[in-house]
């Protein structure tokens, strides 16, 4: 049986990356899917290459929130995964000197805002039913500094401890209505584009920027979109207020990397 067979589920930021692979996944898990992104074009798109359904969101926005609470008034899941990093228009400076306001709370209002937004969304469509699951996209980088992208950082940090919150809030309403992040590492996905480029060195980017991960490698969507499922499926009922890391051994310690 399929995993996911009946369940009604919500990603949020799913156009691309790493939302695509868990909408991709859930779909072929027999979840209804609401791919949702704040990119209509693309979203259309992905949703209509899925087979699943289409919502324009824009996560900071109370108002669309709204509107897809009405149209999907009861839901199964949801996964807060839409995010930035702050350095998609340039790389500005987001380091804790010299990082500007505005950027520090426009990277806090897509990451952290739009995932407080959603929790709120998901308990108010999952009460009724009284279960549940909220699945919220951190990062290795909640989990360690980040000199040079403070904002970044902090958003995802603290969307760790939320997670734990409203796992905690949920239990003591006495709804079986879990909450999880997962912590992924370097995922490959378009974010990293610009950054690996298109010329002769590609292959050395890609390994200079994995050197210290035990694996020696990036991660892959798909990989993601796995743990996605099971902390959606009926078979975590007993996991809540826990945070699962995909990083190819990165955080496990210093001695980590095979000999």
């Amino acid at each position: 049986m399929q995993r996911l067979n009946t369940k009604t589920c919500v990603v949020t930021g799913a156009a691309r990356g790493i939302g695509r692979a868990i909408a991709e996944r859930f779909h072929d898990e027999g979840a209804d899917v609401i791919l949702t992104d704040i990119d209509e074009t693309a979203g259309q798109q992905a949703a209509a290459a899925i087979g699943c359904r289409f919502q324009r969101l824009d996560v900071r926005d109370e108002a669309d929130w709204q509107r897809l609470a009405d149209y999907v008034p009861i839901v199964d899941v949801v996964v807060n995964n839409a995010g930035v990093t702050g350095f998609e228009g340039g790389m500005g400076p987001h380091d804790p000197e010299q990082a500007s306001l505005a950027d520090w709370r426009a990277v806090h209002a897509v990451n952290l805002d739009g995932t407080f937004l959603g929790c709120r969304y998901a308990i108010g469509a999952m009460k009724a039913a009284g279960n549940g699951a909220i699945i919220n996209i951190s990062s290795r980088s909640g989990l360690v500094g980040i000199p040079l992208a403070a904002a970044y950082a902090s958003s995802k940090a603290a969307i760790r401890n939320h997670s734990k919150t409203v796992a905690l809030y949920c239990a003591q309403q006495g709804w079986k209505i879990r909450c999880n992040s997962v912590h992924p590492a370097a995922i490959l996905t378009p974010m990293w584009e610009p950054m690996l480029g298109t010329g002769p060195d590609r292959d050395a980017r890609m390994q200079a920027l994995v050197a210290d991960t035990p694996l020696k490698r990036f991660g892959m969507p798909h990989e993601v979109a796995a743990v996605a499922v099971m902390l959606a499926s009926d078979e975590a009922t007993y996991i809540t207020g826990t945070e699962i890391n995909i990083d190819g051994g990165l955080l496990a310690g210093s001695a980590a990397s095979p000999g």
